[in-house]
């Protein structure tokens, strides 16, 4: 089994999910070069604080073009606003480009509740996805965000929760996956996610 690289683009606490995936066993290196993530078995995209912000800093470190690239040929995951980033486009501040690895546009949820969304909510499944084998319909995981993904195509939905309206949780598309919470933070369920994930590595 390969390692996995973590991006290291500036936004993101890279040393919780490093820290988890090295609990499991997992080999992750911190990348920071395009080049590195040639050399990887698949790449994490973590990611904190604003959808423009974020995507600059992408562009500006090449690491956009690099993981385009790469998702064509290994496992991509994309972590709260990592996983944001795979869409089209984002909403967040001012219109904002992203990298169209899943169809659809990140948007602020339309709720009744208090805004950030924080805490524990629980899971539902309306597509089946690797990434949760073993992990059961109802298990709650960590959330931290006002934005959320709004896919164009509900094929490409595997997580739901409800937050208000439902508020897609995860997504996948072929070979790239995103949470929208962070498993890192989710205890026992989240290890489970982050290990299908690392299984995932050719």
């Amino acid at each position: 089994m390969g390692y996995t690289a973590i991006v290291d683009y500036g936004v993101g606490n890279l040393k919780s999910v490093a820290n988890a995936m090295g609990y499991l066993g997992l080999e992750t290196r911190i990348a920071s070069r395009p080049e590195e993530l040639e050399l990887a078995d698949s790449i994490l995209l973590p990611g904190v604080g604003a959808f423009p912000d974020a995507a600059d800093k992408l562009r500006r470190t090449g690491m956009d073009a690099a993981v385009l690239c790469q998702a064509e040929k290994k496992p991509v995951l994309g972590i709260c606003l990592g996983m944001q980033l795979l869409l089209e486009r984002g909403e967040e501040i001012r219109p904002c480009q992203g990298l169209g690895l899943i169809p659809g546009t990140v948007r602020r949820i339309e709720t009744a509740y208090k805004l950030p969304h924080i805490g524990w909510n629980s899971l539902r499944f309306p597509n089946p996805s690797p990434l949760f084998a073993g992990v059961e319909e109802g298990s709650c995981v960590y959330f931290v965000h006002s934005y959320c993904a709004v896919p164009t195509d509900p094929a490409t939905v595997i997580a739901q929760t409800d937050y208000g309206p439902d508020v897609v949780a995860a997504v996948q598309r072929g070979n790239v996956f995103g949470c929208q919470f962070h498993p890192e933070k989710s205890g026992d369920v989240g290890l489970r996610i982050l290990k299908n994930f690392g299984a995932m590595n050719r």
